[in-house]
């Protein structure tokens, strides 16, 4: 490669999206030679844009000019693990070099279960580790390698020191990078850099030696990974995570936040001690997957049969239905007797409360599957189209729009006259009241979710299994708690509890100010909706049909209420009533 760019993309006019333009400069004579170069290189594209994962940098084109090849891929913000060594006059702590381990242990794990066939990264070491502005791993410069077949040699490639012996014979498999990551953290911990010493004579400089702060087991589970024969190592990427959560959380230990994935989970009651008493159901024509609202008596609630519907919520008896041209995922705002709410038709509607006939009706160029917020005399709302909308409520026209650069799925707030949200391109943003930008947030992959705040804290959950707390007037990170998989939930705040859900089939409670986990309780199958309080009671679904009723300080279950289908949305709780929607085309009311 002959350099890396920043670079700005153009695409964006009305904002700055950083990218990174990797350049190789090919100034060999051999027409076959060069060809070989621009194929490896397109090669390392193609690899790169077949993987999606957290700490892997994306890629969003890539082309050849004359005699140079360029690829653009995201920009990262942060120092390679090499630049990080040159400055840290002294060791890194344990601590540290474990949870970038485990993060490594991720990605590569991902690599090697790569479908159809596995890819071997074969070059891990510090400088192809960066760690980015939030303290997180991106593994970077994938251009040797290559997807594993059992039995395949290749060419003697790697770099001296880090690679395993049977590299050197051209041979590479998933045992090859976990040799790797292990040297790697052997140097992180001791500053011997192994390119300096003889091939793998790691057993000539011990770490407990050189670094006594270096606990006892986790020198063993990098000795294991650095074995000479492969069939001596840890058997896996995975294996080495789990051997390293042991390390980092001996029998006894307290939880620490990093390690969530591996705490013990809250097992349920084998029969709840009550249950939520069915008061009535609605039957629509489709799947019901956004929350309904209630208000003055009446519930109303979108369909994928691109209807919205209001009911008697005392009752559930049909009052109306307002039909629209697309599905309904938005959940409805209502401000002095209208109704507004988005659709995949792309539009925004204004519906009369008391007829639910229209009264405007605001075009996007995008389906809409954000819900609407109301305020200052304005809806604010985001849409597929890249564009966060403020319109106006009375009219329906548009007073602004900004351009964002990628969907907005999640459900803007606002607080002291800034507007907050987050996009599927990972950005969240706080705009004034005249969409101006004030400062934007980088997560590793979407925020679909919606954020709250309190005490001048933003909550939010990302895609990139991370639940950020941040400063509202600057956007710098407060503290990171670690999710066991994504997040597309909206938390809730009580007390100083937060609990939020995630794909990993969790509801989590976090504790506000330490990020410590309080509990957490396993469901049968992702939790795609936000969980709710009602008095001393946690309301919220799961995709595996059920809805689930804990005591919010403990997470123990009271009782759940089964539906014949997934539950995505959220529930609403209205008096002793909790309203929310399946998959099986139906509205439920329960009695609590």
């Amino acid at each position: 490669m002959g350099a890396v760019y920043r670079a700005r993309d153009l695409h964006f006019p009305n904002v700055v999206k950083r990218v990174a333009v990797k350049e190789m400069i090919s100034q060999v004579r051999d027409p076959a030679m060069r060809e070989t170069l621009v194929r490896n290189f397109e090669r390392e594209a193609n690899i790169l844009a077949t993987l999606e994962h957290p700490s892997i940098p994306r890629i969003y084109d890539y082309f050849t000019q004359n005699e140079r090849s360029y690829l653009i891929e995201e920009f990262i913000e942060g120092k390679d693990l090499e630049a990080l060594l040159s400055e840290s006059p002294g060791f890194f702590l344990e601590a540290q070099v474990v949870q970038w381990a485990l993060e490594l242990c991720d990605v590569l794990g991902f690599l090697h279960d790569h479908k159809p066939e596995p890819i071997i990264f074969r070059d891990m070491k510090p400088s192809n580790i960066m760690i980015n502005n939030y303290d997180h791993v991106m593994l970077i410069d994938f251009g040797i390698a290559k997807t594993f077949q059992t039995g395949q040699k290749g060419t003697m490639i790697g770099t001296e020191g880090y690679s395993p012996p049977e590299q050197y014979k051209g041979e590479a498999s998933p045992l090859s990078d976990v040799f790797a990551l292990g040297a790697t953290m052997h140097h992180l911990l001791t500053r011997r850099d192994p390119r300096l010493e003889a091939p793998f004579s790691f057993n000539e400089r011990p770490i407990r030696h050189i670094n006594p702060n270096v606990s006892i087991e986790l020198e063993a589970v990098i000795n294991t990974a650095i074995q000479y024969n492969p069939a001596n190592r840890v058997p896996s990427a995975l294996a080495m995570k789990e051997a390293l959560v042991n390390t980092a959380q001996p029998p006894g230990a307290p939880p620490q936040p990093s390690q969530v994935t591996d705490m013990p989970k809250i097992k349920e009651a084998d029969t709840a001690s009550e249950t939520g008493k069915l008061a009535w159901k609605f039957e629509c024509e489709d799947e019901i997957r956004g929350t309904p609202v209630c208000n003055n008596g009446i519930l109303f609630v979108g369909s994928y049969d691109y209807n919205l519907y209001a009911l008697e919520a005392a009752s559930g008896q049909f009052m109306w239905k307002y039909a629209t041209d697309g599905g309904i995922v938005s959940r409805p705002s209502i401000h002095e007797g209208t109704i507004y709410f988005g659709s995949e038709d792309r539009r925004l509607h204004a519906i009369i409360q008391r007829s639910g006939k229209l009264s405007w009706t605001y075009y996007t160029d995008g389906p809409i599957r954000s819900s609407p917020l109301i305020a200052e005399n304005h809806i604010f709302i985001g849409s597929d189209d890249g564009f966060m909308h403020a319109v106006n409520s009375m009219t329906g026209r548009r007073s602004w729009k900004t351009d964002v650069g990628s969907p907005v799925r999640s459900t803007p707030i606002i607080f002291n006259d800034f507007l907050f949200f987050g996009t599927e391109a990972g950005d969240f943003y706080c705009l004034d009241l005249r969409g101006q930008v004030k400062w934007r947030f980088k997560a590793k992959r979407a925020v679909t979710g919606s954020a709250i705040i309190t005490q001048d804290i933003l909550f939010f959950g990302s895609v990139d299994a991370t639940f950020y707390a941040l400063d509202i007037k600057s956007g710098f990170v407060i503290w990171r708690f670690r999710l066991g998989k994504a997040s597309i939930s909206t938390p809730c705040l009580v007390e100083n509890f937060l609990f939020t859900g995630a794909i990993d089939n969790v509801i989590y409670c976090i504790e506000k100010n330490s990020a410590k986990e309080v509990w957490r309780f396993s469901t049968e199958h992702q939790v795609t909706g936000s969980p709710v309080i009602q008095k001393d009671s946690l309301y919220c679904g799961s995709v595996d049909g059920y809805l689930y009723c804990l005591e919010y300080r403990t997470g123990r279950l009271r009782w759940k209420f089964k539906t014949e289908g997934p539950i995505t949305g959220s529930p609403t709780a209205c008096d002793d009533n909790i309203f929310f929607g399946s998959t099986d085309h139906r509205v439920y009311a329960l009695s609590i």
